[in-house]
């Protein structure tokens, strides 16, 4: 049963960093490369299937990899436990940081950019490239913790 969980956790990490990662590499250049009026309409439509979904991926991930640091063999308790921590930081990132400004996007009317606006990509990059970074290790801790299982 636990094996099982282990592989699940490093599949379901290996999601979320992978996912991140695509929209680090090809997303992000191509929603910079928007006029605004195009960018707030593209942002809002990526959003759809993106917030339902992925916080249960993130937090199931990180769930797993509590029980697993609990329950798993000793030499792989350490890298579970990292995984845990790496994926609970992408979710703070995501949920302070990403997500509110999420928001702010989805209020915006495409068609009625205000004058004052202020363009988010270059602070949602950051923090997204950061919790990429992060999600990209705790897949890389629990692909170890499956390896000293």
């Amino acid at each position: 049963m636990e094996r099982t969980l282990a592989v699940l956790v490093v599949v379901s990490s290996g999601v979320v960093a992978g996912v991140l990662f695509a929209v680090a590499l090809s997303v992000l250049p191509a929603l910079s490369a928007m006029p605004a009026d195009r960018y707030v309409y593209a942002h809002q439509l990526l959003g759809r299937n993106w917030d339902p979904t992925m916080p249960l991926v993130v937090l199931g991930s990180t769930v797993a990899d509590l029980v697993l640091a609990v329950a798993a063999p000793g030499s792989s308790r350490v890298p579970f436990t990292a995984g845990a921590v790496l994926l609970l930081a992408v979710s703070v990132v995501s949920h302070f940081c990403n997500v509110p400004i999420n928001r702010r996007v989805k209020a915006v009317d495409p068609a009625d950019i205000p004058h004052d606006w202020q363009d988010p990509r270059p602070l949602w990059r950051r923090w997204h490239l950061l919790r990429t970074v992060l999600a990209v290790l705790g897949a890389a801790a629990n692909a170890l913790a499956l390896a000293l299982y």
